[in-house]
């Protein structure tokens, strides 16, 4: 059950080799029109994943923070530099998945649900350059007791929960992995625990030879929540910040809330990784342009490799 906005199952292509732009931490506090991507579209045998919570479209009034109208064309900018092989999105609305779309490169698609089934409600679509990898299969899941029930909710959040997530192939290496993206609650603490732990069940449920992704808005610090310990510890998974080879920029907090972020504030958005990935890069992009962020969250990103 899921939604694309083209065939992503017939998908096919050659994948490009646009050269790899890596340039080091700016300040947080200064326009970054022309700087260059913090890593750019992934060359040889590496994956470029991002995670970002890109806010929904609350109707804020123009020339506000909130504004999406404004916002838009910062992301998109941002998107172009970056050019992430796999994008996993949280809180975007229907209009906004599909112009998330339209403003990536055309052989990029997409693969997602509303929370509430169908178009409705916030998405947790996963974005993927089709050049590079294929989906094979994909499914959505609801973070409850009942999760194949849409729009289900259990454990005291008020808000309904889910996840996606794609099989994919990689075109390049003829390697299968698994994308799964997710949205934790904001105010329940025992539905992020429950939802850890489902979450932790439902990768323990795929092939243990595919290397797994994880990325969300967890709604709770990396290294001191439960949460973290639970995905971490008990799943198995590895934080790519604390595994990478090699931090772009400082450990930025990444719910700035349109302000300047702080370096060491609190993480809320993770990529977590399984054994089957390598994580050569990692940073928390503070891109902004004309003094407008494209989110009251900052995208993070991670270089990896299958091995």
């Amino acid at each position: 059950m899921g939604i694309s906005r083209r065939g992503v199952l017939g998908a096919a292509g050659v994948a490009g080799a646009a050269g790899l732009v890596g340039v080091g931490a700016t300040s947080a506090a200064a326009d970054e029109r022309s700087r260059g991507a913090l890593i750019g579209e992934a060359t040889g045998d590496r994956l470029h994943v991002m995670t970002f919570n890109i806010r929904m479209d609350a109707k804020a009034a123009p020339g506000t923070p909130d504004s999406w109208t404004d916002r838009r064309p910062v992301l998109a900018r941002l998107l172009d530099l970056e050019r992430p092989t796999l994008l996993g999105v949280q809180e975007a609305l229907y209009h906004q998945v599909k112009q998330v779309r339209d403003d990536l490169p055309r052989h990029y698609d997409w693969i997602g649900l509303g929370r509430e089934g169908g178009g409705r409600g916030e998405f947790m679509s996963i974005y993927f350059d089709a050049r590079r990898v294929e989906p094979l299969d994909y499914d959505h899941f609801w973070l409850s007791d009942t999760p194949s029930v849409i729009g289900s909710a259990s454990w005291g959040n008020t808000v309904v929960r889910m996840v996606t997530w794609v099989r994919f192939l990689d075109r390049r290496t003829h390697r299968e992995f698994v994308h799964v993206n997710t949205h934790f609650d904001h105010q329940s603490e025992n539905a992020r625990q429950r939802s850890a732990g489902l979450v932790r069940d439902r990768i323990g449920g795929f092939d243990p030879a595919l290397p797994v992704l994880l990325t969300g808005d967890f709604n709770t610090p990396a290294g001191t929540s439960e949460s973290y310990r639970i995905l971490t510890q008990e799943a198995g998974l590895t934080d790519t910040w604390a595994s990478a080879e090699r931090r772009l920029t400082p450990a930025w907090g990444t719910f700035p809330n349109y302000r300047d972020p702080v370096e060491g504030g609190n993480r809320i958005d993770w990529v977590l990784a399984n054994g089957g990935v390598g994580v050569e890069r990692a940073a928390i992009n503070t891109y902004r342009r004309d003094g407008r962020y494209p989110s009251d969250h900052t995208p993070v990103q991670a270089l990896v490799r299958l091995v």
